[in-house]
């Protein structure tokens, strides 16, 4: 499945947050939206899933205007999780993740979609929270039942608003893993918006960098993270290493 990015642009209030955004996902593509605060990353990704709309241009999936599929039917293609998930749902972890089968289901819950989110939590390595209640789990375990839930929807494309963000390391390369093994087994494309310019070189197959709500730079790891580009991008002089694996590793080292 691919995703069509064209010509997005996005304000409030007659301010720009977005400008004139065009960039394709191909399938079993990792894609990060990286850049400084208040560039558009988070923005981008809720056009994408319709939470926001354009002002103009438009997203297309396999040559689909996604503005004009039905809910079902876009739920179905997209899974988004957010930044954070508010203590909202007196529920159990197993029940919130089955709220995730909901494109699926018709009159009633069948084995399969019981199946499915037996499934998930397994995949996740969660399966031991499935009775307890979301509001008992840490800012981690949060972020995987959402997670979770998004992949219960069984989604061709995921949407992560800044998933490390909150974490601690061992999290953070836990859910980036998980994004990772998903995409590599060719079942989904992910974007995500990261601030982790480390964990976005090592987990992404192309990077987009944002400046000034336009696209800055576009490609491949060792070809975006160059030490010009931090530098005019983020106004911080860094050095960038090449490691064994041909990811460029960042170390900031001072304000411009």
């Amino acid at each position: 499945m691919k995703l069509k990015v064209c010509d997005l642009s996005f304000g409030y209030n007659g301010k720009a947050i977005l400008e004139d955004i065009s960039l394709e996902v191909g399938r079993g593509q990792t894609i990060s939206l990286v850049g400084p605060n208040g560039a558009g990353k988070s923005t981008l990704i809720k056009c994408i899933d319709r939470i926001l709309k354009p002002q103009k241009g438009a997203v297309f999936i396999d040559g689909n205007e996604a503005a004009l599929l039905n809910a079902k039917d876009f739920s179905k293609v997209m899974g988004y999780v957010p930044q954070s998930t508010k203590d909202v749902f007196p529920y159990t972890v197993f029940d919130i993740v089955l709220m995730g089968r909901r494109p699926h289901i018709g009159w009633r819950v069948t084995k399969k979609d019981i199946r499915i989110v037996a499934q998930t939590l397994r995949f996740m390595g969660i399966e031991e929270f499935a009775e307890r209640y979301f509001d008992e789990l840490s800012g981690g375990e949060k972020q995987k039942i959402a997670m979770a839930r998004a992949l219960a929807q069984e989604p061709q494309i995921l949407l992560l608003d800044e998933p490390t963000s909150n974490l601690d390391i061992r999290h953070q390369l836990e859910v980036m893993k998980i994004v990772r093994q998903l995409v590599q087994g060719g079942k989904i494309s992910a974007i995500m918006a990261m601030h982790d310019l480390n964990l976005a070189s090592r987990f992404s197959d192309k990077i987009v960098m944002l400046k000034d709500h336009r696209i800055y730079e576009i490609g491949d790891p060792k070809s975006v993270l160059i030490s010009e580009n931090i530098e005019n991008v983020y106004g911080v002089k860094s050095e960038v290493i090449i490691d064994k694996s041909g990811r460029p590793y960042v170390m900031p080292l001072d304000p411009i």
